[in-house]
């Protein structure tokens, strides 16, 4: 059995949805909450990456003008 929004099952509950239909609903939320925050910590390696490349690029760039700047024309 997979994890249960304990609340949502209540309010369904509350709400006269049979008992099954709101075990059902309540774990594929708690399903999506799971997939949400797993997506959640891919973003962040991601914004990590993104970070390291655009400081690459910026000294490359640095470089070059300063290699460029000192070329005889």
């Amino acid at each position: 059995m997979a994890l249960r929004m304990g609340a949502l099952y209540d309010a369904l509950i509350a709400a006269r949805v049979p008992e099954d239909q709101a075990r059902q609903a309540a774990e594929e939320v708690a399903d999506y909450n799971e997939r949400i925050g797993e997506i959640k910590s891919d973003l962040g390696i991601v914004k990590w990456m993104l970070g390291f490349v655009l400081a690459f690029l910026l000294a490359n760039l640095w470089f070059s003008v300063s290699i460029l700047g000192r070329l005889p024309r």
